[in-house]
């Protein structure tokens, strides 16, 4: 698993991004069980995921964040990334971003992918 902490801070809301691979839905939920082990993940407002399976299955959450999961497969999908869950958390900070939380998603990608 690669966590990448403090990504992002925007009106007090915080994000990171964590990702590592897996290969079917029973995975998945795995890592997202072991991440949420860490309170501070478990207690995050959102954890929004997605992962094209290596048989080419998308499967995505939104967590809450309406269509923060279709942003992120739509990234995987564009770099070609399979069998590799990306998770972006987000801490809520207070004040609504808007438009912003998609540009702040996908710079979370952006950066986990980076750094693979």
């Amino acid at each position: 698993m690669r966590q990448i902490e403090n990504v992002i801070s925007d009106r007090g809301s915080k994000y990171a991004v964590s990702g590592g691979p897996v290969t079917s839905k029973a995975e998945a939920d795995l890592f997202l069980k072991n991440l949420k082990r860490a309170k501070k993940y478990a207690k995050a407002t959102h954890n929004t995921w997605a992962v094209i399976l290596p048989d080419g299955t998308p499967l995505k959450t939104d967590d809450g964040e309406a269509g923060a999961g279709m942003v992120i497969l739509r990234m995987l999908e564009r770099a070609q990334c399979k069998a590799q869950i990306v998770v972006v958390t987000r801490w809520y900070g207070g004040k609504h971003l808007g438009g912003d939380r998609f540009r702040h998603v996908q710079e979370c990608v952006r950066v986990w992918l980076a750094a693979g």
